[in-house]
């Protein structure tokens, strides 16, 4: 690969490293929160998912503005978003500021969710695209592992008081890295060229590969994909002729956020701390989890090629349910009273939670989507998908708190037991293998063929 596709590609990918810092970074400030502005249950739990609900927002308008404006430029507004988010919440005085601005913030990862692994996608030669694309995913895992250990270093030097807003503003400084480094990095060749730039698309285009024959075949391939997606808006997509893809998406995008993922990446310390650990300990038993899920989530990606999307899925959906059923056993157990022995016992139930979801859910999902949609709706399904996806993270968000406070943790990990059973029956039943099947005769298998249309 030329420099010129490693230095873009690192810099895309350090959007995402960014959107996984801001998502977990609130797991160490839940408590402070609680009692900085004096917040119910419920009010925590709306805070929390307000960053949630400009994800939702961001996620849904990122690709009008990038595709008017370019991508580079987009990456410039989502780096911009990310450092008044960081520096606003860090300096909130009350609860209306500060939901202001991690809504603000909420609205970048939204736009990065989306706007960086299509940077990466397009500026990445055909021959390393995969790789590259998947960087991405790898570091939005590394960011919350590094918004676990952030959290605990600024915990142990800090008074509690002012530790939370420092976890908060801390992560201004890597996004004015990524703004800087946007500055060394082009163009996509697609976009300029969709935009009728096509000299200075077909100079970038020619710095990005390395030979006159790998040149030739990403300018061929780039004006063949730019002429199959110019009639794609005319085609209808709530049809039934979708109906089968449409489901499976929502599906698989719903059974990600019902295992409670997101819930427990956000409150995993307040979930410790409730389970019998101190503080500290429950702070650095996160960045277990944190860890646990980067290495799961590399496991996953050495060998999603090989043992297919549908049975790393049962991996996980089997994991799912020991780990749930085991967390909520140790929950009802020692409730009400907790011990130093039940906190161990749960961050064992949440290791196993955290692999089981980075080596099925976490790795399978975003792949799933992009290969079981026609070219023609491509676009429109993987929106589609991350909506599920952010509404669904949302409500989990915001129901945890109050669920727990009014029917304690046990009955909490059971409802999300209770849905994981729904998707194991849904992989057995339902779920299709997409591994090594042609993106055409996948449509022929999910009864999405365009020919079907006028059948």
């Amino acid at each position: 690969m030329r420099p010129l596709v490693i230095r873009s590609a690192i810099v895309a990918a350090l959007g995402g490293l960014i959107f996984g810092f801001d998502t977990a970074v609130i797991s160490g400030t839940t408590v402070a929160l609680a009692q900085e502005f004096n917040l119910s249950p419920g009010g925590l739990g709306f805070t929390v998912a307000t960053a949630l609900i400009g994800t939702i927002l961001g996620a849904l308008t990122a690709g009008i503005p990038a595709d008017r404006y370019g991508r580079k430029k987009m990456l410039f507004v989502i780096g911009a978003l990310f450092v008044v988010g960081a520096v606003g919440s860090a300096l909130a005085t009350d609860q209306i500021t500060f939901i202001i601005f991690r809504f603000l913030g909420g609205i970048g990862v939204g736009m990065a969710s989306v706007c960086a692994p299509i940077y990466t996608a397009e500026i990445s030669p055909a021959a390393h695209r995969g790789r590259l694309v998947g960087l991405v995913q790898f570091n939005i895992v590394l960011g919350i592992l590094l918004a676990y250990l952030s959290n605990f270093l600024i915990r142990a030097a800090l008074p509690a008081d002012v530790a939370w807003r420092w976890m908060f503003g801390v992560m201004a400084i890597p996004a004015i890295v990524f703004l800087l480094l946007l500055f060394t990095v082009p163009e996509t060749p697609r976009w300029l060229i969709a935009a009728g730039q096509d000299q200075r698309g077909s100079e970038i285009a020619r710095r990005l590969t390395s030979s006159e024959a790998e040149f030739d075949l990403e300018i061929s391939e780039l004006r063949a994909s730019l002429a199959a997606a110019e009639n794609a808006p005319t085609v209808p997509f709530f049809t039934a002729q979708h109906r089968r893809v449409i489901l499976l998406a929502v599906a698989i995008a719903a059974f990600n956020q019902l295992s409670g993922i997101n819930a427990i990446l956000y409150y995993a310390p307040a979930v410790l701390i409730q389970a019998g650990a101190s503080t500290d300990a429950a702070f650095l038993m996160a960045v277990a989890v944190g860890l646990m899920n980067l290495i799961a989530t590399m496991a996953a990606l050495a060998v999603i090629d090989r043992f297919g999307r549908r049975r790393l899925m049962l991996v996980g959906s089997i994991g799912y349910l020991v780990s749930l059923g085991f967390l909520a056993g140790v929950m009802f157990y020692y409730e009400p009273v907790f011990t130093p022995t039940s906190s161990v016992l749960v961050l064992v139930g949440l290791l196993v939670f955290i692999a089981a979801h980075a080596f099925g859910q976490g790795a399978v999902i975003w792949v799933f989507i992009s290969e079981i949609f026609p070219n023609r709706i491509r676009g429109r399904g993987q929106s589609l998908g991350s909506l599920t996806h952010w509404v669904f993270a949302a409500i989990t968000s915001w129901a945890f708190p109050p669920v727990i406070a009014l029917l304690g943790g046990g009955w909490a990990f059971s409802l999300f037991f209770i849905c994981m059973i729904g998707q194991l029956i849904w992989v057995l039943k339902v779920m299709p293998e997409t591994k090594g099947v042609p993106l055409e005769e996948m449509e022929e298998q999910l009864g999405a063929a365009h020919w079907r249309t006028s059948a």
